[in-house]
């Protein structure tokens, strides 16, 4: 079996809601969900979902390969942009290759990624994140008590601004998981707004009410010393590590000692959060992956390390067009038995359900170019 090329698609997911943290909101989010699908010589198809960056510059890498080979092409992507550069955006669309080949090589062998990859069971303990700045009080119960319904017993408030703020939607989050625990695990996300000393403050005077179990992003990513720093101040976990694109970029965080739970996210793909995970298990660190619905491939990936955490849900429902054969009980995600990733797309529904600016809103904290519908062959034709 042979790679003969690629093509991409753009989704996009109706939130329904609000979604935003501390830099910024869109209200009634729409959001654009970048897809690739590799083609192979065998008529087997594998999907990738995060990002569109660099595709060109990265296929070569995969032109006419084998893409059961994951881990060596995965390698050999970094190499084809080695000089120029593989962190940040260009990481985004090797890492969408990347969950590409893992879906084809599990259905290639029939089997589940899960099980591919050596899990035992397809069951990932999950927590509820609102992505929830702007919601309001009520709107922030509603969706809390909707993952509570499905046995969910923590969940992650966007926060950082507003002290008194914090504290009481803090308490929601408690009331509406409290229906199936007598201590909800809370979480505090800073989406790297603060300065050290602001951190210690803000945190220390949160501890005195409430029994924090990590706060995210605290600082700026690449602040290692502060980061350890933190953690020494504080009684909560820190944890970091979604925005850095590469295993090598968590060197200095692991040196000084400074995260407490490792974090990476969904987008930057399968084989990253693979490696990732035993670099921290090597440390005896717990492994946390963020934005499960961006890339729910991932998922997988959480059942055969042995040091995962918690897994970031947003969202009971994904992009439409997005079929995603995963279910959500007992507080967590239920993986499917079907070969590959579980992830299955509907062009056709996808093109007749575009509406809305996406990140493309300069209201929203992020901008995403894209371009739906192109379709790349291996001789650069596109058709």
């Amino acid at each position: 079996m042979k790679i003969t090329g690629y093509r991409t698609v753009t989704a996009q997911h109706h939130w329904r809601r609000s979604i935003g943290d501390v830099n910024g909101h869109i209200t009634e989010a729409v959001t654009e969900v970048p897809i690739v699908i590799l083609e192979t010589d065998a008529g087997l198809e594998g999907v990738g979902i995060g990002s569109h960056a660099d595709l060109q510059r990265l296929f070569p890498a995969l032109d006419g390969e084998d893409p059961r080979s994951t881990s060596a092409l995965f390698d050999r992507m970094l190499a084809q942009v080695f000089k120029s550069g593989h962190a940040g955006a260009t990481y985004g669309g090797l890492a969408t290759l990347d969950a590409a080949l893992w879906d084809l090589k599990a259905k290639a062998a029939g089997e589940p990624l899960w099980r591919l990859l050596g899990g035992r069971d397809r069951f990932v303990p999950g927590y509820a994140s609102g992505l929830d700045i702007a919601l309001d009080d009520d709107e922030l119960t509603t969706f809390y008590a909707e993952f509570a319904e499905r046995g969910f017993v923590a969940g992650k408030l966007k926060g950082g601004l507003d002290l008194d703020a914090d504290l009481r939607r803090l308490g929601i989050l408690s009331d509406a998981l409290r229906v199936n625990t007598s201590r909800p695990g809370l979480m505090l996300d800073a989406n790297e707004s603060w300065q050290l000393k602001q951190a210690v403050r803000y945190v220390s005077a949160i501890e005195e009410q409430v029994d924090l179990l990590w706060v995210e992003e605290p600082l700026r990513r690449w602040d290692a010393t502060g980061h350890a720093r933190l953690s020494s101040g504080i009684k909560a976990a820190v944890a970091t590590g979604e925005n850095l694109t590469g295993v090598d970029q968590f060197r200095p965080l692991f040196d000084a000692g400074a995260p407490d739970i490792v974090q990476a996210g969904a987008i930057w793909g399968v084989s990253h959060l693979h490696r990732l995970s035993f670099a921290a298990a090597a440390r005896d660190l717990p492994v946390s992956p963020v934005g499960y619905n961006a890339n729910p491939a991932v998922a997988h990936v959480m059942t055969a390390v042995p040091n995962h955490l918690t897994t970031e849900v947003q969202a009971l429902d994904f992009a439409d067009g997005v079929l995603v054969d995963h279910e959500f009980a007992d507080g967590g995600i239920v993986l499917s038995d079907a070969p590959g990733a579980g992830i299955s797309i509907d062009e056709a529904l996808i093109d007749a359900r575009r509406d809305g600016g996406g990140w493309a809103d300069p209201a929203g904290p992020h901008m995403r170019p894209t371009r739906a519908g192109l379709r790349v062959v291996l001789d650069g034709v596109e058709r």
